[in-house]
C-alpha cells in the first residue's frame, strides 16, 4: 500500500515548482537578424554592384568599293527630287473637295481638288448672255444692210431711167455704207463678247486643280471649306497651296565637296552612295554636274549626283554618303573597302591605334589600320567592320571586357514624329 501511495505522489503536478523557460524570444531573435541580413544583401547588390562606365557611341560606315574601283573621295548630302512642286489653284476660292492623300500616286492631269465655283459659273453665263445679245443684233443690222442694198440696187435703175433724182439714190448708198460699218463693229462685238466666254470658261476650270506631272504626294495642305490662294490674300488663314507632289522618277543627290578636292570630281565619273537608313545597301551611280559656283562660308562646290536604281526606300531629304570612284588599272591592286568611324573613337593604347566597340553591354578593343582622314572622320581599313557600333573618346581607364552603360542621346521636346 506504502508503494502504491509513493508512486500517486510522483504523478501529482507540483505547482509550487517554477515554469520552464521559453524559447519565444529567441526566434524571433533569430527572424529579425535574418531580415536584416536580407535587406543588407539587397541593398548591397542594388547598390554596390557595378553599374559600368557610361559611355557615348556611334556607328561606323561602310565606305570604298569591292568592284575593282577605288574610292578617291568621299562626301556627305542628301536625297532630293528635281522635280517637287507644291500645286496652288490659279484663282482665290473655297475648297470643295479634296481628292489627294499623303503616299498618294497621282498622274499627270488627275483632278487633285476643286474649288467652289459659283462665282466662275455666273460669270461664264453672263459671257454667255452677252455673246447672244451681240449676235443678235449683228444679225438684225446684217437684214438692216440686205434691205438697203436692195434699195439702192433699185434706185440706181430709176436714177438711169430719171425717175427719180439722183439725191435719193445718193441717201440710199449712204444708209448702205453706214449699215456695212455698222454690221462690221457688232460682229466684232460678237467675237468679243465670244473670247470673254472663253476666258469664262478657263475661270471656271481654274477651279479644278490638277496634277501638273506624274508621283507621289508627300504633303496635303488644305481641306474642304479652306480659304486657297496663289498670293497669301488673307493672311495666316489662307492656304498657298493644295499638296506637294514629287516626281520619284526625278530623285538625285546633292554633295558639298571641299574647293581643296573638287579636281578630283568630274563629270560622269562613277560613284556608290549609301544611305543612312540602309548602311549595307550600296548604290551605283555617276556624277550628273559641278555646279560652277562655291559657297565661301563653308568653302564647298555643290556636286549633283544620279541614282541608277529607283527604288521605294529611296526618299527625298534622306542622309547619304558619296564615294567617287576611279576605275583601276588592271596593274594596280584593288583597293580593299574600308569603314569609315568618327576620329574621336580612335585612342592610343600602348603605342598602337584602338577603338572601342561595344557588344553584350561590355566593351571590345580592336587594333585598327588607319587611312584617309575625312573631315571629322577616319578611315579604318582593317579592325572594324560596318554597322558596329563603336564608344566616342573612350575614357583612359577603359579596358578590353569593362562592363558601359550607353548614355541616352537627349530628347528634343520639341521634335515632332514626323
Amino acid at each position: 500500500m506504502n508503494s502504491s501511495a509513493d508512486l500517486l505522489k510522483e504523478l501529482r503536478i507540483d505547482r509550487s515548482a517554477p515554469p520552464p523557460e521559453s524559447r519565444r524570444g529567441l526566434w524571433i531573435a533569430l527572424a529579425v537578424v535574418a531580415v536584416v541580413l536580407l535587406l543588407a544583401a539587397g541593398a548591397w547588390a542594388y547598390f554596390g554592384r557595378d553599374k559600368g562606365v557610361e559611355v557615348q557611341t556611334a556607328a561606323v560606315v561602310a565606305i570604298g568599293s569591292g568592284n575593282g574601283s577605288s574610292s578617291v573621295l568621299d562626301a556627305t548630302g542628301y536625297v532630293v527630287a528635281r522635280r517637287m512642286a507644291t500645286v496652288s489653284a490659279k484663282v482665290t476660292g473655297k475648297v470643295r473637295e479634296v481628292l489627294i492623300e499623303e503616299g498618294q500616286h497621282v498622274d499627270a492631269g488627275q483632278v487633285l481638288a476643286t474649288l467652289d465655283p459659283i462665282d466662275a459659273n455666273a460669270e461664264r453665263d453672263l459671257a454667255s448672255a452677252q455673246l447672244a445679245a451681240a449676235r443678235s443684233q449683228a444679225g438684225s443690222v446684217q437684214a438692216q444692210l440686205r434691205q438697203a442694198d436692195a434699195d439702192a440696187v433699185r434706185l440706181r435703175a430709176l436714177v438711169k431711167q430719171q425717175l427719180v433724182s439722183k439725191s435719193q439714190y445718193d441717201q440710199a448708198v449712204a444708209q448702205r455704207d453706214a449699215l456695212r460699218a455698222q454690221l462690221a463693229t457688232t460682229q466684232r462685238n460678237a467675237q468679243v463678247a465670244s473670247d470673254q466666254l472663253r476666258i469664262a470658261g478657263n475661270g471656271v476650270d481654274n477651279t479644278v486643280v490638277r496634277a501638273p506631272f506624274a508621283g507621289v504626294v508627300i504633303a496635303n495642305a488644305a481641306q474642304p471649306g479652306e480659304i486657297v490662294s496663289p498670293f497669301s490674300a488673307g493672311g495666316g488663314f489662307t492656304r498657298t497651296g493644295i499638296g506637294t507632289i514629287v516626281d520619284m522618277d526625278s530623285l538625285e543627290v546633292e554633295v558639298d565637296v571641299g574647293e581643296a578636292y573638287i579636281g578630283r570630281v568630274h563629270p560622269k565619273m562613277p560613284t556608290q552612295a549609301t544611305l543612312n537608313a540602309y548602311p549595307d545597301w550600296k548604290i551605283p551611280g555617276e556624277v550628273i554636274a559641278i555646279i560652277p559656283t562655291a559657297d565661301r562660308g563653308k568653302a564647298t562646290v555643290k556636286v549633283r549626283v544620279g541614282l541608277n536604281v529607283r527604288d521605294p526606300r529611296i526618299v527625298p531629304d534622306m542622309g547619304v554618303r558619296v564615294s567617287f570612284l576611279e576605275q583601276a588599272q588592271p596593274q594596280q591592286a584593288v583597293h580593299k573597302a574600308g569603314v569609315l568611324a568618327p576620329a574621336a573613337t580612335i585612342v592610343q593604347r600602348d603605342g598602337k591605334d584602338v577603338a572601342f566597340t561595344v557588344a553584350d553591354g561590355k566593351a571590345r578593343m580592336h587594333a585598327v589600320k588607319l587611312g584617309r582622314t575625312l573631315g571629322d572622320d577616319r578611315e579604318v581599313l582593317s579592325g572594324l567592320d560596318g554597322g558596329d557600333v563603336v564608344i566616342i573618346e573612350p575614357p583612359e581607364k577603359l579596358q578590353d571586357g569593362a562592363i558601359v552603360r550607353v548614355a541616352q542621346a537627349p530628347t528634343d521636346a520639341t521634335t515632332s514624329g514626323e
